[in-house]
């Protein structure tokens, strides 16, 4: 495998492990509440449904013929608009605009919301949990799975689930010193640089629009990287720039 594929599959396990830990929590929650049990059934309910949707995808995608340049200008600006929302969210909880996730308060949450409800909403709760960060998985590894290597990036996917599921069942607790915030800025930049290569080589072509082919996405990333410190460091100086 190339620097690409690597690049690629090591954003699916990042952005995989920060939704598989906020649906370990979930469960977790669910779990004190109506049991291992029932809550383990809920979770492997839902990422059942998760892995039939990406080996469906992946049949499917297997066998549509169409040009591989407007496959990737079509994946890019998908990765562009998804990658954009997690940046976006990162810079402004490193500018403090926004209150950093805290895995311990959602588990207090979910538990409150699970104590009020009955056994059969509380396997609701946890089947949404997992389904709903399950889907953010699947569309990633649909839109670098295709491009990139379906195996590898269903694998990636799959590897992180059981990092997340193996040090939970260690711990027994919400993994809140997963650094979240962090891995989802690194994601975040990883994407745009994927979501940028692939859009602009896709409309005008990779050799033309990327002279020095791969390498680019380093310097994407670089650079997605730098401008988003920047800006959040700008964001945190405007305050006392304000009251100056």
């Amino acid at each position: 495998m190339n620097a690409t594929q690597w690049g690629g599959m090591t954003a699916i396990f990042l952005a995989s492990t920060v939704e598989w830990v906020e649906a370990f929590t979930i469960v977790l929650a669910v779990a004190l509440s109506i049991g291992w049990a029932r809550a383990g059934s809920a979770a492997l309910a839902a990422l059942a449904l998760v892995a039939a949707l990406i080996a469906a995808t992946g049949a499917s995608l297997a066998v549509v013929q169409a040009d591989i340049d407007v496959i990737r200008a079509a994946i890019g600006v998908f990765l562009l608009l998804f990658g954009l929302r997690w940046y976006v969210k990162a810079v402004r909880r490193y500018a403090g605009r926004t209150r950093l996730h805290d895995e311990a308060e959602e588990f207090r949450e979910t538990r409150a919301e699970v104590d009020h409800a009955e056994r059969r909403a509380a396997w609701a709760i946890a089947f949404k949990g997992v389904l709903l960060e399950g889907l953010e998985v699947w569309l990633l590894v649909v839109a670098l799975g295709h491009a990139l290597s379906w195996p590898a990036a269903s694998g990636s996917a799959l590897a992180a689930l059981l990092a997340v599921v193996a040090l939970g069942a260690v711990l027994r607790k919400p993994l809140t010193r997963v650094p979240e915030n962090t891995m989802k800025f690194t994601v975040a930049c990883a994407l745009l640089a994927f979501g940028s290569f692939w859009s602009v080589g896709g409309l005008v072509s990779e050799a033309r629009a990327w002279p020095l082919g791969d390498a680019t996405l380093v310097l994407l990333f670089a650079l997605y990287a730098g401008a988003g410190r920047l800006l959040a460091w700008q964001l945190r100086r405007a305050p006392a720039l304000q009251g100056a």
